[in-house]
């Protein structure tokens, strides 16, 4: 009998990223005055934004892979628009699945410029090329953490093993994008008589000993898990909008 490894399942890493997720969208929606729940929430995305790149590294069809996140991300939108924007149609910011599919496309077009015969100064340019279109890409079409989400996840496919620069590239890279980049909303906490400001983004980078411990192994993967994973998204999103309305309805 195989020894199973120590350390966090990719299911248990999206048990953690939907939970994350939830609470954040909880307070979002239904509970606004609980803002530790948006804080815990930081962390869902950068979890997120590693099984997408460890998905691509492991799936045996990135044709179906990319088939299955266009389909949710269609069914996705409604939802996502009546939670965020109050309507059917909210052109001004795009579920977070479409910036996993920018990511996706990135990531094949740099594995063929890797591939390709070129010399290695023009395939960093077409590297450096596909990085800046990803970026753009999402953010003109204003999807969820617009291009910086699309850089999110090529940081974990260019640094997706666990040699200490992996890390180490992983912390500065993301203290970049959400410190510097996506910063801007602070908090205070006093600690000992001591007042410090945070900033509410940069907790994201809390996610990262979480996906650490990722011990390589998919842990429990029925059929139904899966597609579970991935009607969540939407389900949850259309059911805390339903509730909010009712609220507001009775109210």
């Amino acid at each position: 009998m195989e020894k199973k490894k120590l350390g966090i399942t990719s299911f248990g890493l999206h048990v953690f990223a939907m939970v994350f997720m939830l609470l954040d969208h909880l307070w979002a929606t239904l509970l606004t005055d609980q803002h530790w729940m948006t804080n815990v929430g930081r962390l869902a995305f950068p979890i997120f934004a590693f099984l997408i790149a460890e998905g691509y590294f492991r799936t045996r069809n990135v044709k179906k892979y990319m088939g299955r996140l266009f389909v949710f991300a269609l069914i996705s939108e409604i939802p996502f628009n009546l939670m965020t924007g109050g309507g059917w149609f909210y052109p001004y910011h795009q579920n977070v699945l479409w910036t996993f599919l920018i990511a996706i496309v990135c990531m094949i077009g740099i594995d063929k410029a890797k591939a390709s015969g070129r010399n290695i100064a023009v395939k960093i340019i077409w590297i450096l090329l596909i990085v800046f279109g990803g970026w753009l890409a999402g953010t003109i079409t204003f999807v969820d953490y617009y291009g910086f989400g699309v850089l999110t996840v090529l940081t974990f496919y260019a640094f997706h093993g666990k040699r200490w620069w992996d890390y180490f590239a992983q912390i500065i890279i993301l203290y970049y994008i959400n410190v510097e980049l996506l910063g801007g909303l602070y908090f205070e906490v006093n600690i000992f008589g001591v007042t410090l400001e945070i900033v509410q983004q940069g907790l994201a980078l809390l996610a990262l000993p979480i996906i650490w411990l990722y011990n390589g192994e998919r842990g429990y993967h029925k059929k139904w898990w899966q597609y579970f994973c991935y009607a969540f998204y939407p389900l949850h999103m259309l059911v805390l909008y339903l509730v909010f309305l009712l609220y507001v309805t009775l109210h």
